[in-house]
């Protein structure tokens, strides 16, 4: 499939582009890449290949929640820049 100049140019008002006269050219040649290249996958042979959907065979693997209580709040509160009752003071976000 080739794209015309006027197709690249409907494809570009419809994507509120603004392309200059000398980029017209470049862009034309890139979409007529990714074009050939798309057109190499739609004809890829997969005739004799295998359904595969993922490599990886375990499915819907899940761990329950365990709540834990966290025992070092010190360390991990020395690098906040400001605390309040063992918290993370942060700045209000919403009137």
């Amino acid at each position: 499939m080739q794209v015309g100049r006027e197709e690249l140019l409907h494809i570009a008002n419809l994507a509120q582009l603004e392309l200059k006269e000398e980029e017209i050219e470049k862009y034309l040649l890139h979409l007529q890449d990714i074009l050939n290249f798309a057109n190499v996958v739609n004809n890829a042979p997969v005739e004799d290949l295998d359904i595969t959907i993922g490599s990886n065979k375990t499915k819907n693997v899940f761990r329950k929640d365990e709540v834990e209580e966290f025992k070092d709040i010190e360390s991990l509160l020395q690098n906040a820049p400001t605390k309040e009752r063992n918290m993370f003071k942060l700045p209000k976000v919403i009137n």
